[in-house]
């Protein structure tokens, strides 16, 4: 997958998510936590010796384990609370009798340089399991979202997946191109509603994906094995005792028919077969303008027993592209952020401005990234929920290694 950050036209995550070692206060403390509860014990020492016998601050000093508490580690707290009892010590023993605070402030002192080191210790737990939680949902999202390698299945290709939650990073959108011997298929998606029901439904949809994409010579019998995959899930979610309703996903699914390639590459074009379940309308950008795919005329996923027959799936639309056109997929995230005055986000619009201002935005890497940036200045980056940028384009054969 070409890298996306959801805050820069280039980055490293293929999913639109900052990727990188996990950053913790701990980490901090070994670079430069230490220093502002330094500057605070020499500090309030220094302001103590210079001021009057009416007016003593050194018992101030019980705050230099509390600040090292929150920047440093446990031995850094601790050396501290030692420093902060030490310099008390020696401090209001420098003082005549008669102003000297005595041990009322000394309890004090190494009561609250105490509490500091129980207080690290309990930051550091806290820190080291929100770290494992971050490390849990970062699996679950790859696991989701698996990471697509540059041109996979024949296909230039650029994804952004930017989650409502930002600590769960992942939700229900899911995307993915799956390569087989009858052709490279496509499929994004949205399951209904939010939380780990909807990643669940999505994780079954893409693993029903994966398989019947490769080994299902018609894209009908691929589309068939979705909706049955997402009746199994509902029914599964009710027998276990989590009915949660009318759970449903839309999605498009695209075929790029491997016995096609020779006859339609001799005419310019690329044909592809696209199945519709309920989803928004894909577009197809190219530097010559911007047209939309099919809008199809199925229900979406988990819904087909509300028809008659209780069968009755979307057709297959077959559509020729011309060498060189993207594929936009996007789930409604995008369609449907709204900016302070209630507007809808004119995909449409600004990607055709886009594309006859500069025609290299039908790159599907600059074209994602123009989209992205786009929704997320639409709505003051306030997103109300999932969002997931999606562009495909056929590797010309005389570019393919």
């Amino acid at each position: 997958m070409k890298p996306v950050d959801p805050v820069g036209p280039a980055g490293t995550g293929p999913v639109g998510a900052a990727e990188g070692p996990a950053f913790s206060a701990a980490s901090a403390g070994r670079g430069v936590g230490w220093l502002p509860p330094l500057v605070l014990l020499i500090g309030i020492a220094v302001l103590d010796w210079n001021t009057t016998g009416e007016f003593r601050i050194i018992s101030w000093i019980v705050l230099v384990p509390g600040i090292a508490a929150a920047l440093c580690g446990v031995v850094g707290t601790s050396v501290f609370a030692v420093l902060s009892l030490g310099t008390y010590v020696f401090v209001d023993g420098a003082w005549p009798h008669q102003y000297q605070t005595g041990l009322p402030d000394f309890i004090l002192v190494a009561l609250g340089g105490l509490l500091a080191v129980l207080a690290c210790v309990v930051r550091l737990r806290g820190e080291r399991r929100m770290l494992h939680m971050r490390d849990v949902a970062e699996t679950t999202r790859r696991t989701v979202l698996r990471p697509l390698p540059p041109g996979w299945g024949g296909l230039d290709h650029a994804a952004v997946y930017l989650a409502a939650d930002a600590v769960a990073r992942v939700g229900g959108d899911f995307y993915d191109i799956q390569p087989g011997p009858y052709g490279t298929r496509v499929l994004i998606g949205d399951v209904q509603g939010k939380g780990l029901g909807a990643v669940e439904a999505a994780a079954a949809l893409l693993g029903t994906f994966r398989e019947a994409g490769y080994h299902e010579p018609a894209l009908a019998t691929v589309a068939e094995r979705l909706e049955v995959r997402m009746l199994r899930h509902i029914r599964y979610r009710a027998a276990v005792g989590r009915d949660e309703g009318d759970r449903f996903a839309t999605a498009v699914l695209i075929g790029f028919p491997e016995e096609e390639e020779q006859g339609a590459a001799a005419a310019g074009l690329v044909v592809v077969d696209v199945v519709n379940f309920g989803h928004e309308p894909s577009l197809i950008v190219s530097p010559d303008g911007v047209r939309s795919l099919p809008p199809g005329d199925g229900l979406p996923l988990g819904l087909s027993e509300l028809t008659s027959g209780g069968d009755v799936l979307p057709s297959v639309a077959r559509v020729p592209l011309a060498a060189g056109e993207t594929l936009l997929l996007v789930t409604d995230g995008v369609t449907e952020a709204r900016d302070a005055d209630g507007v809808f986000f004119p995909l449409r619009e600004r990607v055709a401005e886009a594309v006859a201002a500069d025609p290299r935005t039908a790159d599907p890497l600059r074209l994602v990234a123009f989209v992205r940036d786009g929704t997320l200045r639409h709505c003051g980056g306030h997103l109300a929920d999932d969002t997931t940028v999606f562009a495909v384009r056929a590797v010309q054969a005389d570019q393919r290694g």
